[in-house]
């Protein structure tokens, strides 16, 4: 590797150190521009000094690296609206939760839940007062209305409610994944209650979203089927929305759910195609330009009518840097411009390195850049076909490589069966997307003929039918896998050292590759370790129902009303047990007492009774909405800390805690503070 490709991976660590320290404390964008100001001159300083000597000294690097680490801080805080005045964050009705009236506009559609339509939305006014900011807007599913589209402007009256933290212990933070695409609060509203103010656009996202209409009304005209209608828009336009749950989870169990996110399998062969059809240009004079400004303009239409996706945008700008190089018959490097592309696009939006499809993207790429040729150099064939079919199978594992940490980390399973999913698949999706792109064209030009829009639906639904009849062979996925972030660490690094282990069998490479080695085991070890030691008691926010668990290291008993026709195992319980690496659950009715610490927790439910207890508990948990006068119940039993669970009425709870505020003790509401956790005694 070229010593300019070590330079370019170096900054680019340092600035992604910079959006990392920036984001994870309060540094002020003051702070910041003045540091990276100060840096920036003495960095110049250095080198107009060293210059003569036609030498860098040890100093121009530390500073180098130290202003790069100061551009990231300053990234992340000029990025970041919460630290601009008129930012929404900032105004008396999202402080307060009050009702207001709130202009904005629709700056992209999301994937509808069970309830509502959701759209990401970009504040106007508040009131009378002008502000920005980025919000989440669900509206009720109404059936007879028309959804918005990109660019509408609506007014309406709704509370700005900010985003909260999961309410049970290593759930999904979707506040956090809110905050991390800059979206802090929410708010509810009818479609009956708003009014469109305008309808015009004026933005790239909004004639992207007018494009996408466009082309899926012609598609509406020929006979696909809503399921292959899905997956084309997935496919080609980028858009995922309309996909079925069943249909994600079949591609999802399959391991290829990399196919519905355009990336650069999609982009590349886009390329590819570009490249033959602009090739008459290169014998003008000046063709070369042309069409490289041709290929850079074709390439990016596409990414913004694809939605600007984490990975569109990586695979966008990586192949527009390869065309340029390729056009100008420059020597190419594809690690450098990877990487380089993670670099500008990190400049433009820091948050980019939280997104995880960002992560998945770059590491999969690194992998196949990095450990493909390795493997296939390792057994290569004589024979055409043989030869192809290696190939794809030294992609897909090379890929697998890659992600396989991170995909543990946020998806705990291993999907068994990925590599016939990319057998047999990958070779035919070229021309599957080439097929694709030829019947949007045909459609909006009026030219599609029904037969071959029938032809490509079946193709689309035998795809998806291969997918469903191996994600049906669950026995092959390796599910709730405990993996946590010092896991991934570890595994990266004996993944990189066995790469340059294998690449230079050397005394140094294998003491590093051994290191990494011990880590990995010392990493596990810690980890089984914390989990067998650990004794908790929890009391789990459920709406409606009451749910608690004791933790005794890799057993979980739990203690719940929960009905036949609702499953202990849900979401809730499951990413507990996964984080957790609980092997053993036990279930059984809520009793009345529970030991806590040498202490005693009391149950009281809605038939109130306390008064024939012969001891006083330090914990009174309150459910099911007893009718109890709670001054009598604290002065009787005199405990030190009261909570209240999910299944309570909202009434009830906001009496109690008035109670306790007056009466000076501790309250712990599940529904708003989260599941309520202590450490058992290790008796």
């Amino acid at each position: 590797m070229k010593l300019f490709d070590f330079v370019i991976i170096k900054l680019t660590i340092f600035l992604v150190t910079g959006i990392l320290l920036s984001h994870f404390s309060d540094i002020p964008l003051r702070s910041a521009s003045i540091a990276f100001g100060v840096l920036l001159v003495l960095l110049a300083v250095i080198y107009f000094i060293s210059k003569p000597l036609h030498s860098k000294n040890i100093w121009f690097g530390c500073v180098s690296y130290l202003c790069m680490i100061s551009l990231g801080v300053l990234v992340e805080n000029l990025h970041n609206q919460r630290h601009y005045k008129n930012h929404y964050t900032s105004s008396r009705p999202y402080q307060t939760e009050a009702t207001s009236l709130i202009s904005l506009k629709i700056s992209s559609i999301l994937k509808p839940n069970s309830y509502n339509d959701r759209y990401v939305v970009k504040l106007i006014k508040l009131d009378s007062n002008s502000v920005n900011g980025l919000a989440l807007l669900n509206i009720r599913k109404d059936s007879l209305t028309k959804p918005f589209s990109v660019d509408d402007v609506l007014v309406l009256k709704s509370e700005l409610i900010p985003t909260e933290n999961p309410l049970n212990p290593n759930q999904f933070n979707y506040k956090q994944f809110l905050e991390n695409k800059y979206i802090y609060a929410q708010m509810y509203s009818d479609y009956k209650t708003i009014l469109i103010e305008s309808t015009n656009k004026n933005s790239l996202s909004g004639y992207a979203d007018a494009i996408r209409t466009h082309i899926n009304k012609k598609l509406k005209e020929h006979p696909f089927k809503p399921n292959e209608l899905a997956i084309i828009n997935a496919l080609l336009l980028g858009q995922r929305q309309d996909l079925s749950q069943d249909v994600y989870n079949d591609y999802k169990n399959a391991g290829a759910l990399h196919i519905l996110a355009v990336s650069g399998l999609h982009v590349g062969i886009i390329l590819l195609l570009l490249n033959f059809v602009f090739k008459p240009l290169e014998y003008l004079k000046r063709g070369h330009v042309y069409k490289i400004i041709l290929l850079i303009i074709c390439l990016w239409s596409f990414a913004v009518i694809a939605g600007l996706s984490a990975s569109v945008l990586r695979a966008s700008l990586m192949f527009s840097l390869i065309a340029i190089t390729m056009n100008l018959k420059r020597p190419k490097n594809t690690l450098n411009i990877l990487i380089s592309s993670a670099f500008i696009l990190l400049l433009f939006n820091p948050n980019l390195i939280f997104d995880v499809g960002f992560q998945l993207s770059y590491l999969a790429v690194i992998a196949i850049v990095t450990v493909f040729p390795l493997l296939y150099g390792y057994r290569k064939s004589k024979y055409w076909l043989v030869d192809k079919l290696w190939q794809v199978v030294a992609v897909s594992i090379a890929a697998q490589i890659g992600v396989l940490p991170i995909s543990l980390f946020y998806f705990h399973q291993i999907p068994g069966l990925f590599l016939l999913s990319n057998v047999v698949v990958i070779p035919f999706l070229g021309i599957i997307l080439g097929y694709g792109i030829v019947v949007i064209i045909l459609a909006n030009i009026n030219f599609l003929p029904d037969f071959v829009a029938t032809i490509y639906g079946h193709i689309i639904g035998g795809m998806n039918w291969f997918f469903k009849w191996v994600s049906q062979h669950e026995k092959f996925i390796i599910k709730d896998i405990s993996f946590n972030w010092m896991q991934v660490i570890a595994s990266y690094l004996v993944i990189i050292s066995l790469y340059h282990f294998y690449k230079a069998k050397n005394f140094k490479n294998t003491i590093i590759f051994l290191l990494t080695i011990i880590i990995c085991q010392t990493t596990y070890m810690y980890t089984k370790y914390m989990n067998e030691t650990k004794n908790n008691f929890i009391v789990f926010h459920k709406s409606r129902y009451s749910i608690l668990g004791i933790q005794k290291g890799n057993t979980l008993e739990l203690y719940h009303n929960l009905d036949s026709t609702t499953n202990v195992m849900e979401t809730m319980i499951n990413s507990f047990t996964t984080y957790h690496d609980i092997s053993k659950i036990k279930e059984d009715t809520l009793r009345p007492i529970y030991p806590i610490n040498n202490n005693w927790l009391l149950v009281i439910d809605s038939l109130g009774i306390y008064k024939t207890i012969s001891f006083k508990p330090d914990f009174v948990l309150l459910r099911n909405s007893p009718k109890i006068n709670l001054n009598r119940l604290i002065d009787s039993l005199q405990p030190k800390y009261i909570i209240a669970d999910g299944s309570n009425y909202k009434s009830y709870v906001k009496r109690w805690k008035e109670t306790c505020e007056k009466q000076k003790i501790p309250f712990h509401q599940t529904g708003e503070k989260g599941a309520f956790i202590t450490n058992l005694s290790s008796d």
